[in-house]
């Protein structure tokens, strides 16, 4: 009897063994003393990821953009100081300092209380839970979502919509859900959809398809659009970048070869300007190195 009953055991032990490989593993640890996050999925269940070194930028850097700048800063501060505020959507130009914004906010008022949280798009379903864990939290958090975009029928399009204004569940009132895309209504547009539109009278009613992609966009209570820089903004971004390096003097021919630098790339960006101050520094350290 005491054999079959050893035996019986270590079957047991064996079968657990077994199935707890099975089972995902235990979310990890939250650090809540980080400022900035991920949200990750792992084996089916989502978690917090610390981001230990996040990219540390100041409002001061981002040029040309001042009034963008002034809304999402006021905004920001009444939503640190628990004021109504709205969800954010920055569409515009690629380079212009969208997602740069965000990052500068984190480094400027984390002290402040802010946090942010980046969640991919395919992510998004996961709103619900990452809301019931922070909902109770002292610290403010930005939902950040970078470069959105979304084809028909994606299950994101339809969970952000529930999260930004249509769940019986009231929003957490530490939460700013925050997003930047190239597209103005986050979906692609095709001519087509232009057959839809009905006239009545003066009046012009967009079809269904359009109205649709509109109700997401319309969700967000500030709206930024970004442009792209003339040749002067473009020019004084650069002379700002040079100056983090340590390059004072502005020369006909640097100015000449930043324009050239701009024209390769088709675009006369901040991101631009940030990279060809760091060719042209990195340029000037070998050569005298």
């Amino acid at each position: 009897m005491a054999h079959d009953l050893e035996k019986l055991i270590s079957r047991a032990e064996n079968l657990l063994d077994r199935i707890e490989h099975l089972l995902p593993a235990p979310p990890p640890q939250i650090d809540w003393s980080a400022h900035a996050y991920r949200w990750r999925r792992q084996q089916g269940r989502g978690h917090l990821q610390s981001v230990q070194h996040p990219h540390r930028i100041h409002l001061s850097d981002l040029r040309e953009i001042d009034a963008q700048k002034r809304q999402l800063v006021a905004n920001t501060r009444q939503f640190l100081c628990g004021l109504p505020c709205n969800n954010v959507l920055l569409t515009g130009t690629r380079g212009t300092g969208k997602s740069s914004l965000f990052k500068a906010l984190l480094t400027d008022f984390a002290d402040d209380g802010l946090r942010l949280v980046e969640v991919d798009k395919s992510d998004l379903v996961d709103l619900p839970d990452l809301t019931e864990l922070l909902r109770n939290r002292p610290e403010r958090f930005l939902i950040f979502c970078d470069d959105l975009s979304f084809d028909a029928d994606e299950p994101g399009y339809k969970a952000l919509k529930v999260a930004l204004d249509g769940s019986v569940s009231a929003a957490a009132d530490n939460m700013l859900i925050c997003a930047t895309s190239n597209r103005r209504h986050l979906m692609p547009e095709f001519m087509r959809e232009n057959l839809e539109t009905q006239y009545v009278g003066d009046e012009i009613h967009p079809g269904e398809t359009t109205e649709e992609k509109i109700s997401l966009s319309e969700r967000f209570g500030l709206w930024l659009t970004f442009y792209p820089f003339d040749q002067r903004a473009y020019l004084g971004i650069v002379r700002h970048w040079l100056a983090h390096f340590s390059i004072k003097r502005v020369t006909p021919k640097l100015r000449q070869e930043a324009l050239q630098f701009a024209l390769q790339r088709g675009s006369r960006s901040g991101r631009v300007a940030w990279q060809f101050a760091r060719d042209w520094a990195g340029k000037q350290a070998l050569r005298g190195s």
